[in-house]
């Protein structure tokens, strides 16, 4: 299945997972789902996937093991050399392996609750100088849409604050999409919220 965006481009996924978690204690990525089993990491890049777009999960450089999980289920990895930096510089080196996009879903690996049709439906309705921002219920949530007219500004990320600071500078540049989806407001930042998946 592919998915285009509003004006006919090609759109990917990129997953930040190179944060460290701190507030979890763990590896948070590695972390067990209770109802299924399954890592939060996985659980999230299935969803991903299953939108129809190619997905790029973005790694710390001490990540070889997960990589190399990762590449034995074709998962297309980058290896982010400032993560250690923060968000911000994570996604900038995600956002320079984007040739060929037209459009960019960046999603975080803690949200393993944002189904593949919110992937679809941010990807479809983004353009090429818009950012798309999906909405559940009036509240703004992840993952956000950039279309390519944003990347180069995205090069410039830096620390942890990731896009926000981008996306508070340009309000004029943001389309809200209602979506049926409250998993685009909930993430895992501690082992509690993974009671939540039960």
């Amino acid at each position: 299945m592919s998915v285009t965006t509003a004006d006919g481009g090609c759109a990917g996924i990129l997953l930040l997972a190179a944060g460290r978690g701190q507030r979890f204690g763990s590896d948070k990525r590695l972390a067990r789902l209770p109802a299924s089993g399954t890592t939060l990491l996985k659980t999230t890049l299935a969803h991903a996937r299953a939108s129809g777009m190619p997905v790029h999960v973005c790694l710390r450089t001490e990540d070889h093991a997960l990589a190399d999980a990762l590449s034995q289920d074709a998962v297309s990895t980058r290896v982010c050399q400032r993560a250690h930096e923060g968000m911000g510089a994570t996604l900038a080196e995600a956002v320079a392996g984007t040739e060929g996009w037209d459009a960019a879903l960046v999603a975080l690996a803690d949200m393993p609750w944002v189904t593949a049709t919110t992937y679809r439906a941010l990807a479809e309705a983004c353009r090429r100088e818009a950012i798309t921002v999906p909405r559940y219920r009036g509240r703004r949530g992840n993952p956000v849409c950039f279309g390519a007219g944003w990347f180069r500004a995205l090069l410039q990320c830096g620390g942890d604050s990731g896009a926000r600071d981008l996306l508070l500078a340009n309000p004029r540049a943001i389309l809200e999409l209602d979506v049926d989806d409250a998993g685009i407001l909930r993430d895992v930042d501690r082992p509690a919220d993974l009671e939540a998946m039960r």
